[in-house]
C-alpha cells in the first residue's frame, strides 16, 4: 500500500472542503507572517536609526518618556528645553570628543509637514558624514539659507533645485545645497544654521537635545555624572534610548501576535472539524483496511500525515500571502504616529529564510497537534464497528 498516494487521494476527495480548510490555515499563517515580519523589521529600522544618530550619550530636557525618545530617533519636533550655553561646557569635559546640538522644529513646505533642524553646520556635517549632491554647503553659521535632504528635494510634490526659495515664518531662504541620500531621516529634513533658526522662529537660545560622543564608552557613567554636574537635565546612553523605544515596540508585538494567535487557533479547529468529518465519511474504508490487516498505528499515521500536509501547504501559501500583505500594509502602518520612524515602506517588508522555516514548522506542528484526536479516534475503530455503521 502506497500511503502517500492514499493520503493525497483522501485530501482531494472533497475538493471544496480541502480548499476551505487550507484557506483557514493559510489565513492564520499569513497574518502571523505579516505581523511578525513587520515587527521584526520595525525593530531593525529603529536600531539602524539609533546607529545613524551616532550618539554615545543624549542630553535632553527633564522628560523621561519613550515617546520623547522615539521623537529623538525619528528627528521630529521637540520642545527646545536645553540651554545652548551648556554645549560648549559639555564639549570641554575631558574625554568627550564632540557635543552636537539639535533644534528640531515642525514647519511645512507647500502645506506638507516637514521637520526643520537647526544645526551648527561644520560640526553637524563632520558628525553625520554628509556628502553634497549639488550646491555648496553653508559657508558659516550666519548664512541665511537652507540645506535640503535628498528625499524632499526629489519628491514629486516638491521637485526642489539649488537656488529655489523656501519660506518659513514669512521669510524666504534660498536652497544652498542638496544632500546625497543617506537612508536616514536626514533625507526628509531641512537644515538651517542654529542661530538663524532660533531668530526666524522667535526662540530663545535653547536647543532640543544634544548628541555627545566620547573617546571611551567604558567610562560612559563617568561622563554622564560630569554632564549632570553641569546642568539638571536628562542624560541617557544610546542603549538606554533604544531600549526605551523597543520596550513599546515589544508591547505592540505581543498584541499583534495575540491577534495572529486567534487566527491560528481558529484554523486548528477547522482542521479538527475536517478530520473528524473525514473519519465519519471513511468508516467503511477504515474498516476494510483494518480487516485486511492494517494496524492501528498505520491508521493513526495516515490521519496524522493528512493533517501535517494541511499544515505544510498552509504554511507555504501563508508565507507567500503574508509577504504580499506586509508589502501592501507597510505604507498604511507608516502613517501611524509612533512608527513614523521608518525611513521608507520597503524596510518593512523583507522576510528571512529563518522566518520561512519558523512558519513552516509552526504550521505543521499546529496541524499535527490538531489532528491527534481525530487520528486517535480513527485508529480506535474496529473492523466490525466501522463496517456496521456504514
Amino acid at each position: 500500500m502506497n500511503i502517500f498516494k492514499l493520503v493525497s487521494k483522501n485530501l482531494l476527495r472533497r475538493r471544496g472542503r480541502f480548499i476551505f480548510t487550507l484557506l483557514g490555515i493559510t489565513i492564520g499563517m499569513a497574518s502571523f507572517v505579516a505581523l511578525l515580519s513587520m515587527g521584526d523589521n520595525l525593530r531593525s529600522e529603529v536600531s539602524r536609526q539609533a546607529d545613524d544618530l551616532g550618539a554615545d550619550i543624549i542630553v535632553m530636557g527633564r522628560v523621561d518618556c519613550p515617546f520623547i525618545h522615539r521623537a529623538v530617533l525619528a528627528g521630529e519636533q521637540l520642545l527646545e528645553s536645553v540651554p545652548r550655553e551648556i554645549v560648549s561646557q559639555i564639549a570641554a569635559i575631558n574625554g568627550i570628543t564632540a557635543a552636537i546640538p539639535y533644534l528640531t522644529l515642525g514647519t511645512s513646505i507647500q502645506e506638507v509637514h516637514i521637520t526643520l533642524v537647526g544645526i551648527l553646520p561644520d560640526e553637524m556635517k563632520a558628525h553625520r558624514g554628509w556628502n553634497i549632491e549639488s550646491g555648496t554647503f553653508f559657508s558659516d553659521e550666519n548664512e541665511r539659507s537652507v540645506v535640503v535632504g535628498s528625499g524632499i528635494a526629489t519628491s514629486a510634490r516638491f521637485d526642489l533645485q539649488v537656488g529655489d526659495m523656501l519660506t518659513f515664518r514669512g521669510q524666504s531662504f534660498p536652497i544652498a545645497a542638496i544632500l546625497q541620500e543617506t537612508g536616514s531621516n536626514d533625507d526628509i529634513s531641512v537644515f538651517m544654521p542654529l542661530g538663524i533658526a532660533q531668530e526666524t522662529f522667535g526662540l530663545d537660545d535653547y536647543v532640543s537635545f544634544i548628541v555627545v560622543t566620547v573617546d571611551d564608552v567604558a567610562h560612559t557613567e563617568r561622563y554622564i555624572a560630569a554632564i549632570m554636574d553641569i546642568a539638571n537635565l536628562s542624560v541617557s546612553t544610546n542603549e538606554e534610548l533604544l531600549s526605551s523605544v523597543l520596550l513599546i515596540l515589544g508591547s505592540l508585538d505581543i498584541t499583534l501576535q495575540l491577534i495572529a494567535g486567534v487566527a491560528l487557533i481558529a484554523a486548528s479547529f477547522g482542521i479538527i472539524n475536517t478530520m473528524m468529518t473525514a473519519i465519519y465519511e471513511r468508516r467503511r474504508e477504515i474498516g476494510i483496511l483494518r480487516a485486511t490487516g492494517c494496524k492501528r498505528g498505520m491508521i493513526f499515521r495516515i490521519f496524522i500525515l493528512e493533517s501535517g500536509l494541511y499544515g505544510l501547504l498552509g504554511g507555504l501559501f501563508g508565507f507567500a500571502v503574508g509577504f504580499v500583505v506586509s508589502r501592501l500594509a507597510a505604507p498604511l502602518i507608516e502613517q501611524n504616529e509612533f512608527v513614523a520612524v521608518l525611513g521608507n515602506p520597503d524596510t518593512a517588508v523583507t522576510v528571512s529564510g529563518s522566518l520561512l522555516f519558523t512558519v513552516l514548522g509552526l504550521s505543521v506542528l499546529i496541524s499535527i497537534v490538531s489532528g491527534l484526536y481525530p487520528a486517535w479516534k480513527a485508529s480506535k475503530l474496529t473492523p466490525m464497528e466501522a463496517i456496521r455503521n456504514v
